[in-house]
C-alpha cells in the first residue's frame, strides 16, 4: 500500500509541476493533463498549484506511514564493549 500511495502522490507531484511550468514558461504543451478538463478554464495555474500541494502531501504522508521496527534503535558501535 506504501509504494501504491507514493506512486500515485508521486504522480500527482509531477502533473502539479509540469503544469506551474506550462503555465508560466508554455513548455510542455501535451504532458500538462490540467488544461484538458474543459471546468478549469481560467485557473489552470491554481489548479495545478494544488495538485502540486496534494501530491507532496500524500508523498509525505507514506513516507512518514512506513513500516518501522519496534523498540529502539541501537548499533553495535554505541554499545559499551564488555570487559
Amino acid at each position: 500500500m506504501r509504494k501504491a500511495c507514493e506512486l500515485v502522490g508521486g504522480l500527482l507531484l509531477f502533473e502539479g509541476l509540469v503544469g506551474i511550468v506550462h503555465e508560466l514558461i508554455g513548455w510542455f504543451r501535451l504532458m500538462a493533463l490540467v488544461r484538458f478538463l474543459p471546468f478549469l478554464d481560467g485557473y489552470e495555474l491554481y489548479a495545478s498549484i494544488g495538485l502540486a500541494v496534494v501530491g507532496f502531501i500524500v508523498v509525505a504522508v507514506a513516507e512518514e506511514s512506513g513500516e518501522r521496527p519496534s523498540g529502539p534503535l541501537i548499533s553495535g558501535a554505541d554499545r559499551a564493549p564488555r570487559e
